[in-house]
């Protein structure tokens, strides 16, 4: 193996040497090593070389407040001076709990009556999957429990949240999906489509795929859909106008629950407070987690409605308890985070900011994107975006995966001093910071936009067909 190309004792040759890194070749990784982020400020983290990098998908969709926000620090100093640490279990309670779920309540996309807390995304929607179960185990459903995501959707990477997740990369090698977890297609109508079908026709046929596979698995087994408003480490896909007012028509005919999973798309990210405002979903349970603490601390929560919380209560009287939750769920410290990160998102208007630079954001990529000979579609809402990379244009074909070119822009980007990510199929993501500026948004372009042209020229050195 050669040798990486730094110091034995660094901190790059000691992460090597002690870490398994998420969503990384651990092979590669052992030879190329960490890029080591040292700190962070507004909308840039800087490396431990000093060099500063714009934070173009907000780390992990998460950092909405940016990277040095002072009131969040000092709510967490502040709580940790004044109660650390406490549980929930067996009917202990605490003020940041009470107050953050009663903040949650108020501010819900529709009528909600209960919130429970977990540490993650996937945490929560795994704990969404055991209250659908344990609902309908309440209602005298027990064959009612198969759960309906989609292709390219993601809800996470536990055992039952990568179940329902519906990209392949998340399932191969992992034995899942589970037998109960089952999917259908995805909302894309840039390349799902056929040709002449208009969008409102598209959006008919994924209610209508719903429906077939609902009535082939058997409507008395089938228990709930999950849905993100707008998938996100798919792609950002936008789902046709009209999509959802179908797809939970279906829902309502077939009394199958819809979960909106709002961990990318809550907190004002696509142009509202909830993604399921934009995308008009009345969801009868939702789940959220990043921007809820800005990601400062690890916290979600899952929020059910009056006839989900009924059904709890009445199976957990039966049995004598709710046999759910984590050691840490509802944890004082991110609590106190999260309700301050609230206060900050209200006080400083972050929803009227993100309606200002949000549709400059859309308008811009496209604007300088859509007509290039690489890009063959500009999608997004809000702060949440993407350019997807194709080889024909036309023919709306992707290069073939082991060509890297969607990595190899990233690599170009964090060249020119901007932090990217792709997701499925060479789509470059965008979800910067909710704090991001119209000139920091410019800044930020310039260097995708360099960053892209000199893609083009080494795949014209290379050969590669590009059909514009």
């Amino acid at each position: 193996m050669t040798p990486p190309p730094f110091g034995a004792n660094s901190a790059a040759a000691r992460d090597i040497a002690n870490l398994i890194h998420p969503y990384t070749d651990l092979q590669t990784h052992q030879e190329i090593g960490p890029m080591v982020i040292s700190r962070g400020k507004g909308v840039r983290v800087f490396d431990e070389n000093g060099r500063d990098y714009i934070e173009s998908v907000a780390g992990l969709w998460c950092a909405s407040l940016g990277f040095d926000n002072e009131r969040l620090v000092k709510a967490a100093t502040d709580q940790m001076r004044k109660l650390p640490f406490y549980h929930g279990f067996t009917a202990k309670s605490h003020e940041p709990m009470i107050d953050l779920a009663e903040m949650l309540i108020q501010r819900a996309p529709v009528p909600m009556s209960k919130v429970f807390f977990a540490n993650s995304g996937s945490e929560a929607n795994d704990s969404a999957v055991k209250m659908v179960w344990y609902f309908n185990n309440s209602q005298g459903r027990p064959e009612k429990k198969k759960i309906i995501g989609r292709m390219k959707g993601y809800h996470g990477i536990t055992l039952v949240a990568a179940s329902i997740t519906g990209l392949p990369a998340n399932h191969r090698s992992f034995d899942v999906p589970f037998d109960r977890f089952k999917h259908t297609m995805a909302p894309h109508y840039y390349h799902g489509t056929t040709e002449g079908e208009s969008e409102d026709a598209f959006a008919t046929r994924c209610a209508d795929e719903l429906e077939k596979l609902i009535l082939a698995e058997g409507p008395d087994t089938v228990a709930a859909m999950w849905a993100e408003p707008v998938m996100g480490a798919g792609g950002v896909i936008v789902p046709p106008r009209g999509y959802f007012q179908k797809i939970q028509a279906v829902l309502q005919k077939y009394d199958v629950l819809l979960v909106a999973d709002e961990v990318i798309c809550g907190f004002h990210r696509t142009g509202n407070y909830w993604g399921s405002q934009t995308l008009n979903i009345e969801p009868d349970i939702l789940v959220c987690a990043k921007a809820l603490s800005a990601s400062y601390l690890p916290i979600s929560a899952v929020m059910v409605n009056d006839r989900v919380f009924q059904g709890l209560a009445k199976e957990s009287h039966s049995i004598g308890t709710f046999g759910h939750g984590f050691t840490y769920s509802g944890h004082p410290v991110p609590a106190a985070v999260a309700i301050e990160t609230l206060k900050i998102y209200d006080e400083t208007n972050i929803g009227g900011h993100v309606a200002e630079v949000g549709p400059h954001l859309q308008s811009e990529l496209r604007r300088r994107f859509a007509g290039h000979e690489l890009v063959g579609e500009v999608r997004g809402v809000g702060l949440m975006a993407a350019v997807e990379l194709v080889a024909d244009k036309e023919k709306r074909e992707n290069f073939p995966a082991a060509a890297k070119i969607g990595g190899r822009l990233v690599a170009l980007m964090q060249e020119n001093g901007v932090i990217g990510r792709v997701c499925p199929i060479d789509s470059l993501v965008f979800s910067p910071p909710l704090i991001i500026s119209i000139s920091e948004i410019d800044d930020m372009l310039d260097r995708v936009s360099t960053s892209l042209d000199a893609l083009t020229v080494q795949l014209r050195r290379e050969k590669i067909a590009v059909v514009a």
